[in-house]
Parts: structure tokens; sequence; C-alpha cells
């Protein structure tokens, strides 16, 4: 037991761009630390230069990048004795799996992803899910664990919460999140459209990124992709979550955790996360004029009630 407390405890993903998958490793690496672990984030693929790199570097935690496929990553496995393999996301799941019991280091897979892809991203998928026996299994809300046909812990999305308090919300709508077809980039600057008002922003990029701007004829302004949010709450005074498919999005836990609530479709874990008319509001799974609706009464409040459904930063569980 005390030989495995000194050991490291390796969080593997094949990553190119900060997203949530990457955002979940960053907290955890922050609170395995703070535990008084040693975790070392292992990325699958040397892209090269990464905001998640520039995070860890940040905040003291370390990292490796491991190109060479399975043989190099076992190899490497082997020479390093981790305590735990942790990985994360379709392939550094699959390959994770592989490695770790060649090397003989124990593995844990967790589970984000709440949409179905299709074609290769599809077949990953696929395949992940039904190899998940060959690990122990985390999902991050009860509808991802239930695709699963293995049982899973479900264990939520996390965040800090800030330091300062939330102070007034300022009527500005913001899309936060990689612009992929499964995000609803589309749908957000449809969205623009049907509320008149507010201000609309979008931070974020992705290929879905030129249609997303065309379709929103100026009515939203695209900031394009940032090392983190965390510098941006206080211009956003409502989070809009209009994707097609959902896990437990960490956007929807830090824009609470700062004080914004969620306007979103009810998809994944997101109704574990927001009570309707409460400290958020939740529409039907791609009802947009619902979901319009209400982002306009939020828009129609007074300042002071806006401020009061931003003490939502308790919620996050």
């Amino acid at each position: 037991m005390r030989d495995a407390m000194t050991r490291e405890i390796w969080l593997l993903l094949d990553s190119s761009g900060l997203g949530g998958i990457e955002s979940h490793v960053a907290e955890l690496a922050a609170g395995l630390a703070a535990a008084g672990q040693r975790p070392r984030v292992a990325f699958l693929t040397d892209f090269g230069a990464h905001p998640l790199r520039d995070r860890l570097d940040a905040a003291g935690l370390a990292w490796e990048a491991l190109p060479g496929g399975l043989r190099a990553l076992a190899g490497r496995l082997r020479a390093a004795r981790p305590a735990l393999l942790h990985t994360h996301g379709y392939k550094a799941n699959l390959l994770g799996r592989i490695a770790a019991r060649l090397a003989g280091i124990p593995v844990v897979s967790s589970f984000h992803a709440g949409e179905r892809p299709a074609g290769a991203v599809g077949l990953y998928d696929l395949a992940d899910r039904w190899t998940a026996g060959l690990a122990g299994r985390v999902a991050v809300s009860r509808q991802i664990a239930g695709r699963l046909p293995w049982p899973a812990e479900v264990v939520p999305n996390f965040v800090a919460l800030p330091d300062a308090a939330p102070g007034a919300r300022p009527l500005t709508v913001a899309f936060v999140g990689r612009m992929v077809p499964e995000k609803g980039p589309d749908s957000f600057a449809a969205l623009a459209k049907l509320v008149a008002g507010p201000r609309f922003l979008a931070f974020g990029d992705g290929p879905e990124r030129a249609a997303a701007e065309a379709a929103a004829a100026g009515r939203v302004a695209f900031r394009g992709a940032v090392p983190g949010m965390a510098p941006h709450w206080a211009e956003v005074g409502l989070l809009a979550i209009t994707s097609r498919a959902e896990g437990l999005p960490l956007a929807a836990l830090e824009a609470m955790a700062a004080g914004v609530p969620v306007a979103a479709f009810a998809l994944g874990g997101l109704p574990e996360l927001v009570s309707d008319g409460v400290d958020g509001w939740l529409a039907p799974p791609g009802d947009l004029p619902a979901l319009a609706a209400r982002v306009a009464a939020w828009a129609a409040l007074d300042a002071a009630a806006r401020e009061a459904v931003g003490s939502c930063r308790n919620r996050p569980r």
C-alpha cells in the first residue's frame, strides 16, 4: 500500500485541443495533487503546442507525450510502473486498456461522451463500450452508464468553486464549447435570431464555426477558442447549451460555479444538475422554440432577479 501511494497515477488521453475531457483531466490532476497523490497526464499523440499543456505547466502538474502507439505506451508503463492508469476518450480507452494489461498495470476507463457518433469515430465508440469489461469503469452520468454492457460507477464531473462571489449578471447569452455538429453551434446561431434583446457570444472553435457564423448573420460575436473561461464568465449572463447529445458538460458546471445559470436541452446529465425554473431552464431535446422561450424569460427578468438566479453557484454536486 505504501509503495502504491508513492507511485504516480497516470491520466491518459488523445487530444489535439481543449474541450470537456481536457478540462476534466486538468481538474482531476489538480485534485489528486491537492490530495497528496502524484498525477501525471500522458498524451497518446504528440500534437505539439497544446493549451492543456500550458494549463498543466501553470499549475505545476507533470505531463508527457507518448508518440509511438501501443508498443511504446506499454513499454513506458512497464518502465514507469504507475500505481494506476486512468484513461479518457475512445482511443485512449482502447489502447490504454491493452497496454496496461501488457504491462501489468491496473486500469480504469472514464466514459464522458453522450453522443452516438457515426463513421470511424462511431466504430471507436462501439469498440470502446464493448471492451469496457477489460477495465474498471466510471461514467459521468447515469445515461452514459446505462449504455455500457457492464456496470459502471457514476461519478459526475466536478469543478472547483472560485474564491470570488458572483456579481450582477449582464444581459449576455453565451455558447461555450467545440464547434462540432453534436454541440449544436448552428442551433445557437438560430437561437440568437429568435431572441431579441440579449447580446450573444460564442467561445470555441471547430469545423462548424464558419457555417455557424454565416447562419448567425451578425447576431453572435464569435470569440474563438480560449485557454479557459475563468477570465470570461464575468461578461456572461446565461450559458445556453444547444447540444444534440451530452454527457455532463464541464461548461455547465463551470458556469454555475461562477454564478452563471444555464438554459439547455434536457440531455444526458443536465437534468441531474439543473432544476428547471429554479437555478436554470430546461427545454425538451431539440425543441429550439421552447429553449428560445426560456432564454427570453431569463432576459425579461430585472437585474436583481437575474443575480438571484445566479446564486446557483452552490448547486454543482
